[in-house]
């Protein structure tokens, strides 16, 4: 078999095939012959594309760990949306109560725990008593 011959734009580097597309995109910009998109063109492709790309979970879920990824590394930002879910979170008393409820019973379920507790405040209790 003959080896495969390649010709125009096969032996160029796609650096050089680039810089020839970009000077035929500029000439026809130059002589009125290029499309030029309105922002309702664009926008009407932008949603096409976008459509059809949501439709691939697998590239979506991938999309949505690396955004999460590079936003919880910046402490600042987390740290600020902490704060203003935890501030409108506590103002659920309820919500709050029910935490507080599933909390307690989880610790209290620790015996040596709730010991210790208990000892520390009888400490404090009978200090203020005057109590040794």
């Amino acid at each position: 078999m003959t080896p495969k011959v390649r010709r125009g734009f096969a032996t160029m580097t796609p650096e050089q095939r680039s810089a020839i597309a970009s000077k035929g995109g500029k000439a026809a910009h130059r002589l009125g012959r290029a499309h030029q998109f309105t922002s309702e063109q664009a926008k009407v492709a932008g949603a096409k594309g976008g459509a059809k790309l949501s439709t691939n979970r697998a590239h979506m879920a991938r999309i949505g760990r690396l955004g999460g990824a590079k936003v919880s590394a910046d402490r600042e930002h987390m740290a600020a949306i902490g704060k203003l879910g935890g501030a409108a979170v506590s103002k659920d008393r309820d919500h709050m109560s029910e935490i507080g409820k599933a909390g307690g019973a989880v610790i209290s379920g620790d015996a040596d725990h709730m010991a210790e507790i208990g000892a520390k405040g009888g400490l404090v209790k009978s200090a203020r008593a005057g109590r040794p």
